[in-house]
């Protein structure tokens, strides 16, 4: 049924619309329970905060674990996946590639590099995105995503990332990163995947935008939730 606008003031409106977006979304997650944790799944990760505290190395057990960038630094995803040029030399320079699976796009700056994997052609998109996509060929049955926060800390003003503060990252009080390209991107894995069904974990305060979740295949899911599950 249709909500009559005229009724609520705009923060009530607004409330009552989050509420029936949350209860539309239990509905749908309802809809996954059929599919256990030891089922065809795979996780992409990304370094958004809202990842934080949840150990990775308990997912090893559940399913493929896709990476992006400096998360090579303090854990080892089955793909690791970094397309940009500085993360990229970076890698290189610790050796990771040497010992672990990693994929790029094709660059001049690389072509001494070796043992690197390389997509062909390049899509051309964020390491985030890239990775969404990179597992999205796979065909799993479900694809949770993890640290895919869009928007930027302190109302979307400030860089969120795990790795603020550190070589080849912005620091903590810089501008939040224009999030267009990366929620474009994710829109097209999503939509050219059906048969996928993709779980966002999510904060309570994390942005969860109406775009995605007006896809039939696109679930969010609170951390405290997803750990419990699978922790």
């Amino acid at each position: 049924m249709k909500i009559d606008k005229s009724l609520y003031t705009k923060q009530e409106f607004k409330l009552i619309k989050e509420q029936k977006r949350k209860e539309k979304n239990k509905k749908k997650l309802e809809n996954l329970q059929h599919l256990k944790p030891d089922d065809d799944i795979a996780f992409v990760v990304g370094n958004g905060k809202s990842r934080e505290n949840i150990d990775l190395n308990n997912l090893k057990k559940h399913g493929i674990i896709y990476g992006c960038n400096a998360l090579y630094r303090h854990f080892s995803p089955n793909f690791l996946i970094a397309v940009d040029v500085k993360m990229v030399l970076e890698i290189n320079k610790a050796g990771y590639q040497n010992s672990n699976t990693v994929w790029t796009n094709p660059n001049k700056a690389f072509d001494r590099m070796k043992n690197f994997n390389y997509f062909q052609p390049s899509k051309g998109w964020s390491s985030g995105p890239t990775a969404l996509w990179f597992a999205a060929q796979k065909k799993y049955k479900k694809i949770y995503i993890l640290g895919f926060d869009f928007k930027g800390l302190d109302n979307g003003k400030k860089f969120n990332n795990i790795f603020a503060d550190t070589p080849n990252y912005k620091r903590s009080n810089d501008g939040a990163t224009f999030f267009g390209n990366w929620m474009r991107q994710t829109k097209t894995v999503i939509n050219d995947n059906p048969n996928i069904n993709f779980v966002r974990i999510i904060n309570d305060d994390t942005y969860n935008p109406e775009e995605l979740m007006a896809y039939k295949n696109y679930y969010s899911m609170e951390k405290d939730f997803f750990s419990n599950h699978f922790m």
